[in-house]
């Protein structure tokens, strides 16, 4: 398949993904309930998260285009989809059913498999086309940090 389709593809499962994480959220940042947690004190401005989202997942569409164009097997393409769940479900599981322990795990696994696919993918080419994956995985530590603050202050 051609890189530009490939990117295109990547990007409509990815903002699909955020979209249907969104939704599944059941406005969950503007609740009373999440309102009234105790929040880490870096916790960023609302704005941010769109904003990183963004920029993190055109990356990854890229470097997934890139990857797939490389080399792709059922190992690549099932890593993707249980990425894909476990971005999606965190935001059920956290905001739209309060279950922060739960959260906690779903977005440690995700932040383990993002770090699988920077470290073990990086022959070739793919040495430098998994630097495109380090936004998404410094969001997700500190991602992780506020769900774990949360966790262990409410």
């Amino acid at each position: 398949m051609h890189k530009i389709t490939l990117i295109i593809l990547f990007l409509a499962i990815n903002f699909g993904g955020l979209a249907l994480g969104g939704w599944l959220m059941n406005n969950g940042p503007s609740t009373e309930w999440y309102l009234n947690l105790n929040k880490a004190p870096w916790t960023p401005p609302s704005w941010v998260f769109g904003a990183a989202w963004t920029i993190i997942m055109i990356c990854f569409s890229i470097y997934l285009a890139e990857l797939f164009s490389f080399k792709v097997n059922t190992q690549i393409v099932l890593l993707f989809g249980i990425q894909v769940f476990l971005n999606v479900i965190w935001n059920y599981l956290f905001f739209n059913q309060h279950l922060i322990g739960f959260g906690l795990v779903t977005i440690i696994l995700l932040t383990v498999l993002i770090f699988y696919f920077f470290f073990n993918f990086n022959e070739g080419r793919m040495q430098f086309f998994r630097y495109l994956i380090l936004p998404y995985m410094l969001w997700l530590c500190i991602a992780t940090s506020l769900n774990a603050y949360i966790f262990i202050n409410n």
